[in-house]
């Protein structure tokens, strides 16, 4: 397939214009594209193909968030107790995500199913008796919600074995370890799901652009002029565009920073990079089949809760474990170490400051992290896997992440890790800051967008987003007939078990 790149000489004007090609655009430029057919869009990436940075497989976790076995999403509070509010929110939104994946392999917006997602159950494992008894709490909290209604616990290892023999094997029966388990969990490729809804868009007639670099950002009467670069002949030209979405990872600050908009004063970002672990040996591969969490250190961001991982890429099981943070600041892994320096501006200085002050156990763990050997990394590895051999496993760079920094008025400013939409009050330009749980999330994220940028059309989207979104409007933790009907459908569609 061809895509449809503009000549370096021609001038434009388009209804949107969405920079970056991971999975955030290409949701919204789908959703879009669905919406309104009629309307012009432009999608412009730096990088030679889609979905090559944050959402690239080997960039994230792939774990199909639903905060089935991610511990960072029920901490325990001062009490011991654990409020389940924000991991149902989050089981929510992904099944939104689940829904659209399902229209758009249905609608042949996706290609096959079992290119981008497979069943794969979710585990949650710990070690000692204290986080035992969290973790026994968690489970109390969850299991009476419908979205949870699938989750086990144990604390036998005969039982941690046939779920998960590679966490067991070796083990010290003596040591008190936990698990909890939803067998309903998936693992996701975003990067191939980008790729096919990228696609899609360009045969639906939208003007794909990959070696293309944004430039320039300037606001015009009630649009934007969006100045891009070819990567290959350095020509420019400029776009004339009615709305922005700024969809380019960790490369959205300093964009969303040129355009001058009001709604990203106070806005910095905290650069945490970080590497995995990836086995090579496909016998120990195909003795592992979950995705398993465990407890991130104390100072740790949430990105960096250690987890064994099997994950499918272009059709190959792997495993990999990690991630291991590290500390770079460069915003993406194609960029260059000058995008945190560059990012200062003297409205979020102070927050960043602020930041810096309160988060010294994050510099203290990022710094421990930094200087940890091989011999460390693999130790690491045997707490989730006793009998692991260092030599099978080879070590990767994953993607870079930028942890949002906020002005706040008691503090200066706080570090926040999950994601943030920017927009602009009159809704032309908007853009999202921010890491976890990211890419699973998608699809809500942009609906909100839609509603927030799009205020006047988007009454008369809601009956088409039905369409797409069964459950729109509607909470499946309170409708178990609902949930039951739309996991049935969707698992049909997409060929889960």
């Amino acid at each position: 397939m061809e895509f449809l790149v503009p000549s370096e000489t021609s001038t434009e004007s388009l209804d949107v214009v969405l920079i970056g090609a991971g999975i955030m655009s290409a949701t919204l430029g789908t959703l879009i594209n669905e919406l309104e057919p009629s309307w012009s869009i432009g999608l412009f990436e730096n990088l030679g193909s889609a979905g090559e940075e944050s959402s690239s497989p080997w960039n994230n976790a792939g774990t199909g968030h639903s905060a089935l076995c991610e511990l960072n999403y029920t901490p325990a509070k001062a009490d011991g107790s654990v409020d389940p509010a924000k991991a149902v929110g989050i089981n929510e939104q992904y099944q939104i995500s689940r829904q659209f994946f399902s229209w758009a392999v249905e609608n042949k917006r996706a290609g096959a199913p079992e290119t981008f997602i497979h069943s794969l159950p979710h585990m949650s494992f710990v070690i000692g008796e204290n986080h035992s008894k969290y973790l026994k709490t968690r489970y109390e909290a969850l299991k009476p919600n419908a979205l949870f209604q699938e989750l086990e616990i144990t604390e036998d290892l005969a039982t941690i074995n046939e779920w998960t023999p590679l966490v067991a094997a070796g083990r010290d029966e003596s040591q008190k370890v936990a698990a909890s388990r939803v067998v309903s969990g998936t693992d996701v490729d975003f990067g191939r799901l980008t790729k096919d809804l990228t696609a899609s868009l360009a045969a639906k007639g939208a003007s794909v652009n990959f070696g293309h670099k944004v430039v320039g950002l300037k606001r015009e009467g009630a649009g934007w002029l969006v100045t891009v670069r070819d990567n290959a002949t350095k020509a420019k030209r400029t776009i004339k565009a009615k709305f922005v979405f700024v969809g380019a990872g960790g490369g959205a600050l300093p964009l969303l920073q040129q355009s001058g908009i009001d709604e990203i004063k106070g806005f910095g970002g905290f650069p945490v990079s970080g590497q995995f672990l990836r086995c090579t040996d496909e016998s120990i591969n195909a003795q592992h089949h979950a995705k398993v969490y465990g407890q991130a250190s104390v100072g740790a961001p949430p990105m960096s809760v250690p987890h064994l991982d099997t994950r499918f890429v272009d059709g190959k099981r792997s495993l990999l474990f990690g991630p291991y943070a590290g500390f770079s600041m460069n915003f993406l892994k194609s960029t260059g170490q000058l995008d945190l320096p560059l990012s200062l501006r003297p409205h979020n200085i102070i927050p960043m400051l602020a930041v810096a002050k309160d988060n010294m156990s994050l510099t203290t763990y990022l710094i421990k992290e930094v200087l940890k050997s091989r011999a460390k990394k693999d130790e690491a590895l045997t707490e989730y896997y006793p009998l692991a051999d260092g030599s099978k496993w080879e070590l990767i760079t994953a993607g870079q992440r930028v942890q949002v920094i906020k002005k706040d008025k008691k503090k200066g400013g706080v570090l926040q890790f999950g994601t943030e939409v920017i927009t602009s009050s009159d809704g032309t330009i908007s853009g999202l800051l921010g890491a976890s749980p990211g890419a699973s999330t998608a699809t809500p994220i942009m609906i909100g967008l839609l509603s927030r940028c799009f205020p006047k059309q988007f009454g008369g989207w809601e009956a088409k987003l039905k369409e797409i979104i069964p459950s729109y409007g509607v909470k499946l933790n309170e409708n178990a007939a609902l949930l039951a009907e739309v996991t049935a459908a969707t698992n049909k569609s997409l060929k889960l078990g």
